[in-house]
């Protein structure tokens, strides 16, 4: 059978077919790499596009920012799918804008120079340590964002050129004396005003309203009585941090641990390196040929820390002499750390290679390591054993929570009994105030799943946060709706006896005010003389109306305004310019209005390359 098989698949026919498979494989092979992407870019400006990969990172970067800045609002904020869209699409639109800024960058010629990155580097606070350029801290961080040295410097060369064009075309603004003075003498100004409140409040003891207006109302504003969806829990919590409460931890005990650990209570040695790098750039045998004729100047006697100054590419510590920092055991590249440490101090290792070049190592200096004392790390200790032996009894407990939630899936009463815990309840809440434990977005779209509220079912086991866990099930649910008419008929009454009484109240301020402009009495008004634009004292409203009146000429501006509870009359006398206007208010006025200006033009630039270009959003199918 099987010779048959051969024989056949040496045939004409069986070859052809043969060809032909071979073919498909080689074509899809190659077109994976020779043809473009079917990935739909999330925008292309002018031809150039930006890939839905790139967006997502940059959005990814800004949901960190916010999360950072807001904090635990950024929680509630990020549940809510057309906000966190909104933010994506601002993340897209500022990524269009600064390629659109690249490419007018490129058709003008603008550069940067190794020079002006090596100063910009060398100046950025987030490199220095006590105002002084730290090489390894350059070093570490670049490790730490996934950048070598040579991606790093290509994407502050971008952003130099960037900031340069932006600061071309914008960076020109300047706010004249007299613009700043003029803002100044308006903010400054204060104004007499005259001004008596007609309360609504007495106006309601006479107001009814019958159930015909308020079923009228109703009807007119469904829109108002819409009950959002809420859910009140029923959940079992398990956290580490409260069984390591009542964890008990002896002296004895933490001496015994640190008598068995007293590796993990050294100071580690360290050690002070310094090296000679060349990068390996796009000839890796040039590279490592250089690196190899630098080793073999120092065999002849060559001076280290001379050929670092004038051979080493990491021109940081070249100009130290090579010199790096004290590193302990496992900080540095694998390859860099075990040369270093099989130095003994002075020498020199041979030609070693990492993924930023060739390095020539030299050890400087060793640190010798040091135990610390029992006293200074008791403490530790006991914290160290309690959060243990409260995390390995959350794990056996969490499986219990785990097995019982599943098997018993109807009820929580069966897992808290098995647990030694009470099922807890929460108040009844909509997806825009979850109680504090349910803020996590990932909780909170369980609390309102399908599985929860509509099947009845217990949830899965759901972190809260490292060792915290709840499993979560529905107590209450009410579906979103229009509130019946009997709940909201007493909110209803009120809201129509307040505006009743506001409207009684603006008519004795209209018959108030035709008085005044006829008499110019004031005999019963509270009288406030130079009122600032800013006043605090007095009602807003009122300070709003009177630095929105007329200026008065032969006699005073009268207006009335509404309140929240009823209405004024505002007499406006006498308009009184600004009164020493601080040099201090004025500096900080034109940079308010220099920023003001700049921030315009950026837009206006953006709007006007955006115009002659092409921007083009496509929407996958």
């Amino acid at each position: 059978m099987l010779e048959k098989i051969r024989e056949g698949s040496q045939g004409v026919i069986a070859k052809s077919i043969l060809v032909l498979v071979i073919l498909s494989f080689a074509f899809t092979g190659v077109s994976s790499y020779l043809g473009s992407s079917t990935e739909v870019a999330a925008a292309t400006v002018n031809g150039e596009e930006i890939s839905n990969s790139a967006l997502e990172q940059a959005y990814q970067n800004e949901r960190s920012r916010l999360e950072q800045q807001l904090g635990d609002m950024f929680a509630t904020l990020s549940a809510d799918d057309n906000y966190m869209q909104s933010v994506k699409q601002s993340v897209l639109e500022r990524l269009v804008a600064e390629t659109l800024l690249d490419q007018n960058a490129a058709e003008l010629g603008l550069r940067v120079s190794d020079e002006q990155i090596k100063a910009a580097i060398m100046t950025e606070p987030a490199f220095q340590t006590d105002g002084r350029f730290d090489n390894d801290r350059y070093q570490a961080i670049l490790r730490q964002l996934g950048y070598q040295a040579n991606s790093f410097r290509d994407m502050m060369r971008t952003d130099m050129t960037r900031r340069q064009l932006v600061a071309t075309l914008v960076g020109s603004e300047f706010v004249l004396p007299g613009e700043a003075k003029y803002l100044a003498d308006l903010q400054g100004q204060t104004r007499d005003i005259d001004y008596k409140v007609i309360d609504a409040t007495p106006f309601l003891a006479d107001i009814s309203v019958t159930d015909e207006q308020i079923k009228t109302y109703y009807d007119s504003n469904l829109d108002q009585f819409i009950r959002p969806e809420v859910v009140s829990l029923d959940y079992i919590e398990l956290d580490a941090k409260d069984l390591a409460k009542d964890v008990k931890v002896t002296d004895a005990d933490a001496q015994a641990y640190y008598d068995e650990h007293k590796a993990n209570y050294t100071q580690a040695e360290k050690r002070l390196a310094a090296h000679i790098l060349v990068q390996a750039g796009d000839d890796d045998a040039a590279a490592k040929a250089k690196a190899e004729a630098i080793y073999k100047q120092l065999q002849d006697g060559a001076d280290f820390a001379e050929l670092a100054k004038t051979e080493s590419e990491d021109t940081f510590s070249g100009e130290q002499g090579g010199q790096l920092d004290w590193f302990e055991a496992g900080v540095m590249e694998p390859e860099f750390d075990t040369a270093l440490f099989a130095l003994n101090k002075g020498d020199y290792s041979n030609v070693v290679k990492t993924n930023f070049g060739y390095h020539i190592i030299k050890l400087l200096d060793i640190q010798a390591g040091a135990e610390a004392p029992f006293a200074d790390v008791k403490e530790k200790i006991i914290a160290q054993l309690q959060e243990k032996q409260a995390v390995d009894k959350f794990y056996e407990l969490q499986q219990v929570l785990a097995d019982t939630s599943y098997e018993v899936p109807d009820t929580l009463v069966d897992a808290a009994k098995d647990l030694g815990v009470e099922v807890k309840t929460t108040v009844e809440f909509a997806r825009t105030n979850p109680p504090e434990l349910f803020s996590n977005p990932d909780l909170l779209k369980e609390a309102f799943s399908s599985n929860v509220l509509l099947d009845g079912m217990n949830s899965d086991v759901l972190e809260v946060e490292p060792n915290h866990v709840v499993v979560i099930r529905v107590n209450t649910h009410k579906a979103a709706g229009t509130m019946d008419l009997a709940d909201v008929r007493n909110a209803i009454a009120n809201r129509l006896k307040q505006e009743q009484a506001n409207e009684a109240a603006r008519k004795q301020a209209q018959e108030l005010m035709t008085a005044v402009e006829a008499s110019g009495v004031t005999s019963d008004f509270i009288v406030k003389d130079k009122l600032a634009r800013f006043e605090q004292d007095v009602d807003g409203a009122i300070v709003n109306k009177a630095f929105s009146m007329a200026q008065p000429s032969d006699k005073a501006s009268v207006d009335t305004v509404a309140l929240a509870n009823g209405y004024a009359v505002v007499v406006l006398k006498q308009v009184n310019a600004a009164e020493d206007v601080d040099a201090s208010l004025l500096e900080a006025l034109k940079q308010r209005l220099n920023s003001q200006y700049s921030e315009n033009d950026y837009r206006a630039v953006i709007a006007s390359l955006k115009a002659k270009g092409e921007v083009l959003y496509p929407v996958a199918e």
